[in-house]
C-alpha cells in the first residue's frame, strides 16, 4: 500500500467514525482508533479472500478452541506483518503524530493468563503465516485477568476494564448469535421411527461473536479469532410488570456472568458452577457455529471430519465433544454408530499438564443439574467404553475403573479426550514421553498411534523483529534477511561464535537493550537499576511448581554471604521477577510477598544494595515482555524436572540471546540440545531421579539438617523480614515441600556461582549467547503449525 492509499483511508476513516475532517486537529486517541480500524478492515477483507481461496481448493480448515488467548497489542503486530509499519510511520509524522505514541494507547486485550492463552495467540500467528486456513475460538472476557497491584508486598486483584481501548480491533456479528442451554429437565420418546429429545425448562444465554483477526508475515493468510460474549435473551416481563426489577433483571445478571471474568475463583461452588458454565458455553457456541459454516459451504454434514479438525488446547473446551455428539444425534438424526465415528476422526486433543489438579473433574451432581442433555451422552460413553476396555484389558476392572469417563462421583475431562480423540499431543519431548509413561499410560496401551508429540513454538518475529531491533540489524546484517521469513537460518549465526568483533557488537546491542528497559523501569516505577549487573530474570506465572521460591531462597543465602564478606569482589546482580497469582492461591501470594520483602530489606542495606538487587515486576504482561525479553541475560527456568510440561517463555528468552539457567524439564531439554549442553546451565534432578526420591518418601528436613547455607536462610526468614513473617513458607518447605525445593537447593547455589564466573568472561557469555540465538530457530511457530498440519490435523497450506 502506497503512502497516499494509506493517507487517504485515514482520511476517510477519521470523517465517517469521527466527523474529523482535518487530520491536524485529531487527538492521538481518534488516530489510534481510526488507524486500527483501517488495518482491521485490510484483514477483513484479506482474510475473505483467502477464506474463498481456501473454499475454491476445497481445503480443510482447523479450529482451534482454547479457554484464553493472550493477544497482547494488535496494532504495532498488524502493521508489522502486512508491512506498513513503515508507511504509517510515514503518513503520521506529516500530521505531527508518533506511531509509538499510538501504539502506548492500545491495551493488552484481557483474554488470557499465561502460556496457555500466548501459545493460541501464537499459532494463530503460524497459522496466518503458513497459510494454514485457521480459526480460533474463545471467550470475549469483558474484565479478562485481573490488573495486578502490590501492596505492601501482597497481590491485589484489580478490574482489568480493557475493552475501552481494546472494542475498535472487534466486530460484532449479532445476526449469529447462538442459543446455549442449561439446566431444566430433558425428556425422551420414540414415536416407531425416530427417538426424539425434548429439553425443557432451561434457562437460556445468547452467546454473541465478535471477531478480531491475525496477519500471517508477509503472506496472504489471515487467521480469524472468534469470541463469544454473553448477553441474556431478555427480561422476565411479567416480573417487570409486576414492579419486581431486581427479579426481571437477576436473569440478565447470572447468564452474562459467564464472560464478564477469566478463571472466576473455583473455591467454591457457586465458582465451580460459573467456571463449568463458562467451559460449555465455549463448547457449544463454538460447536454450533463450526457445524453452521460447514452445512453453509458443503450443505451436507457426513463429510465433516473431511474438512474440518478441531483442536482442544487443554481440558477446558472438552465439552466440545459431547456437544457435537449431541447435534449429530438429536439434530442430525444420527444412529450412535455413526454420530461417534464422526467425532472421533473430528477431535483431537493437546495436553498442557501432568499435575493432578489440571486434569479438570466435576462433581456428577452439579455437572448434571448444568448440563443434563451432556451429561447423558457422556454417561453412553462412559458406558461404552467401559464395555469395550473390560474387553480390551480382558476384565481388568481396576485399570477400566482408571480409564473411566465418570468415575467416584465426578465426570473425568481429560479421559473423555484421551479416550475420544484421534490424536493425543504433549508439547514437548520430555512432556510427551511423561504424559504415556504416567498420567495417560493406559490409554497409550489401548491406542499406541494416537500419542504423538508437537513441541510449543513461538511467533518469533514479534520478540525478535519488532523488539528487539538492534539485534534483528546485527543478525541481518552477518546473515542476510532470510531468517525473517524461515527461523532455521538463525542456525547460520553459529560461524560467527569465534569472531571476536562480532561477539563484541553482540555484548554492545545487549548493553543497550539493557539501559533503554532500565530507563522505561525507572521512568515508570522510580526504581533505578545498575546496567553493569547481570539482568537474570524469571517471569512467568506464579505457582509452586515454578519454584519462584527457589530463586528468592538463593537471593537471600546471597544477601546473608555479602553481609558476612562486605569486602568480596562478586558479580552484580539485578533479579527480576514478574507473575501473578491466582486469585485463590495462598501460598503463591506468600512468596509474592517474600520476594518483595526480601527485595526492600536489600535495598534499605547500603552494603549490598549496589551488589544485589530485587526488582518486581507489578502487572507482567505480553507487552511488557516485549520490553524486558531483549535486556534479559539469563533465563530462570527453575521447575521441578517432570512438572513443567514445555514453557514458551523459555523459547523467546534464547531467541533473544539470554542462555537458560534451568532443571532438564518441559522443552528445557530441547533448548539444550539445540544451543548445546555447554550453552546451558543445567542444575538439579532428573525426572527419573525426582520420582525415585518421591517413590522412596522424601523427607526435606534429611536436605537441609546437613546444608548449613539452607539452615541459616530458613533461619533468617523465619525470623522475619521488613517485619514480616514467613513461618508459614519455612513450615512448608520443612515439612512438605511439594516440589522438592530444598532437594535441589544446594546444586541451584552451585549453578548460580558458575553463572557468576561466567559472567566475568565476557567474551565467553557473549559466545553462549550467539549460540542460544542461533540454536533458537526451531522454536518457531511456524514449524509447530507445521507439524500439526502434517500430523495431526492433515490439513495442507493454501498457496
Amino acid at each position: 500500500m502506497s503512502k497516499r492509499e494509506l493517507d487517504q483511508l485515514l482520511r476517510d476513516c477519521l470523517h465517517s467514525e469521527f466527523s474529523v475532517d482535518d487530520l491536524a486537529s485529531a487527538t492521538d486517541d481518534q488516530m489510534y482508533r481510526a488507524l486500527a480500524l483501517v488495518v482491521r478492515r485490510i484483514l477483513s477483507e484479506k482474510r475473505k479472500k483467502f477464506m474463498a481461496q481456501t473454499y475454491g481448493e476445497n481445503g480443510k480448515q482447523v479450529y482451534y478452541l482454547c479457554m484464553e488467548f493472550l493477544m497482547g497489542r494488535s496494532l504495532k503486530t498488524n502493521l508489522f506483518n502486512l508491512g506498513l509499519n513503515g508507511v504509517a510511520d510515514e503518513v503520521l509524522a506529516q500530521y505531527g503524530v508518533k506511531l509509538t505514541n499510538l501504539y502506548e494507547l492500545e491495551p493488552d486485550a484481557g483474554l488470557g493468563n499465561g502460556g496457555l492463552g500466548r501459545l493460541g495467540a501464537c499459532y494463530l500467528d503460524g497459522m496466518a503465516t503458513t497459510s494454514l486456513p485457521g480459526m480460533g475460538y474463545s471467550i470475549l472476557y469483558e474484565y479478562g485477568i485481573f490488573r495486578q497491584k502490590i501492596v505492601d508486598g501482597w497481590q491485589q486483584e484489580l478490574v482489568d476494564n480493557w475493552l475501552p481501548g481494546g472494542q475498535v480491533w472487534l466486530k460484532s456479528h449479532p445476526e449469529q448469535a447462538v442459543e446455549v442451554r442449561f439446566g431444566g429437565e430433558v425428556h425422551e420418546s420414540w414415536d416407531g421411527t425416530y427417538h426424539h429429545i425434548e429439553h425443557k425448562n432451561y434457562d437460556s444465554v445468547l452467546a454473541i461473536p465478535y471477531d478480531m483477526y491475525v496477519s500471517g508475515y508477509d503472506s496472504n493468510g489471515v487467521s480469524q479469532l472468534r469470541l463469544w460474549s454473553a448477553k441474556a435473551p431478555g427480561i422476565d416481563m411479567a416480573a417487570f410488570n409486576q414492579g419486581d426489577y431486581t427479579s426481571a433483571l437477576r436473569q440478565n445478571s447470572t447468564a452474562e456472568l459467564i464472560s464478564k471474568v477469566l478463571y472466576p475463583n473455583d473455591n467454591h461452588v457457586e465458582g465451580k458452577i460459573l467456571r463449568l458454565r463458562q467451559q460449555y458455553f465455549l463448547s457449544c457456541a463454538s460447536v454450533a457455529d463450526i457445524v453452521q459454516r460447514h452445512l453453509a459451504q458443503y450443505g451436507f454434514i457426513e463429510n465433516l471430519p473431511d474438512k474440518v479438525a478441531i483442536q482442544i488446547n487443554d481440558t477446558h473446551p472438552t465439552l466440545a465433544i459431547p456437544e457435537l455428539m449431541r447435534i449429530l444425534l438429536d439434530e442430525c438424526g444420527y444412529s450412535w454408530e455413526a454420530a461417534f465415528s464422526m467425532v472421533k476422526r473430528t477431535f483431537a486433543y493437546t495436553n498442557h499438564t501432568v499435575m493432578s489438579e489440571a486434569l479438570e473433574k466435576w462433581n456428577v451432581d452439579i455437572f448434571r443439574s448444568t448440563l443434563p442433555r451432556i451429561y447423558e451422552i457422556v454417561a453412553e460413553i462412559d458406558r461404552r467404553a467401559r464395555e469395550e476396555l473390560m474387553r480390551r484389558f480382558e476384565g481388568d476392572k481396576g485399570k477400566v475403573d482408571y480409564m473411566a469417563m465418570i468415575g467416584d462421583g465426578q465426570v473425568r475431562m481429560a479421559n473423555i479426550c484421551a479416550y475420544v480423540c484421534h490424536s493425543v499431543n504433549g508439547v514437548s519431548k520430555l512432556h510427551s514421553e511423561i504424559i504415556k509413561e504416567s498420567v495417560f499410560h493406559d490409554y497409550y496401551l489401548y491406542k499406541p498411534a494416537a500419542f504423538k508429540n508437537v513441541t510449543n513454538g513461538i511467533a518469533y518475529r514479534r520478540w525478535l523483529l519488532q523488539s528487539n531491533p538492534a539485534l534483528t540489524d546485527l543478525i541481518e546484517s552477518a546473515i542476510g534477511d532470510g531468517f525473517k521469513y524461515d527461523a532455521a537460518e538463525l542456525a547460520k549465526l553459529a560461524k560467527y561464535r569465534d569472531d571476536d568483533a562480532f561477539l563484541e557488537q553482540l555484548g554492545a546491542v545487549k548493553h543497550r537493550n539493557k539501559e533503554i528497559f532500565a530507563d522505561y523501569v525507572k521512568r515508570t516505577t522510580g526504581e533505578v537499576l545498575n546496567v553493569d549487573s547481570l539482568f537474570d530474570v524469571q517471569v512467568k506465572r506464579l505457582h509452586e511448581y515454578k519454584r519462584q521460591h527457589l530463586n528468592a531462597l538463593n537471593i537471600a543465602a546471597q544477601y546473608l554471604w555479602l553481609k558476612d564478606h562486605p569486602g568480596a569482589d562478586v558479580v552484580p546482580k539485578t533479579y527480576i521477577f514478574g507473575a501473578k497469582a491466582a486469585p485463590g492461591y495462598y501460598m503463591a501470594k506468600q512468596i509474592i510477598r517474600f520476594i518483595c520483602a526480601l527485595g526492600k530489606v536489600i535495598d534499605s542495606d547500603p552494603a549490598v544494595r549496589d551488589k544485589l538487587k530485587v526488582l518486581y515486576l507489578q502487572d507482567y504482561s505480553v507487552t511488557m515482555s516485549e520490553r524486558l525479553m531483549p535486556a534479559s541475560e539469563i533465563s530462570e527456568q527453575i521447575s521441578l524436572a517432570g512438572t513443567e510440561a514445555s514453557g514458551t517463555g523459555n523459547m523467546k528468552f534464547m531467541l533473544n540471546g539470554a542462555p537458560t539457567l534451568g532443571t532438564l524439564d518441559g522443552a528445557n531439554i530441547e533448548i539444550a540440545a539445540a544451543a548445546g549442553k555447554e550453552n546451558f546451565f543445567q542444575f538439579g534432578m532428573l525426572t527419573e531421579q525426582v520420582s525415585e526420591l518421591r517413590r522412596f518418601g522424601y523427607l526435606p528436613n534429611s536436605f537441609i539438617a546437613d546444608d548449613e547455607v539452607a539452615v541459616a536462610v530458613l533461619n533468617f526468614i523465619e525470623k522475619g523480614l521488613d517485619g514480616k513473617s514467613f513461618n508459614e513458607i519455612v513450615t512448608n518447605l520443612e515439612t512438605q515441600d511439594p516440589y522438592m525445593v530444598m532437594a535441589d537447593f544446594r546444586d541451584y547455589r552451585r549453578v548460580q556461582a558458575l553463572v557468576s564466573e561466567t559472567y566475568r568472561d565476557s567474551r565467553k557469555f557473549n559466545r553462549m549467547s550467539l549460540l542460544n540465538i542461533a540454536g533458537s530457530g526451531v522454536f518457531s511457530a511456524d514449524r509447530a503449525v507445521g507439524e500439526y498440519a502434517r500430523n495431526i490435523w492433515h490439513v495442507k497450506p493454501i498457496r
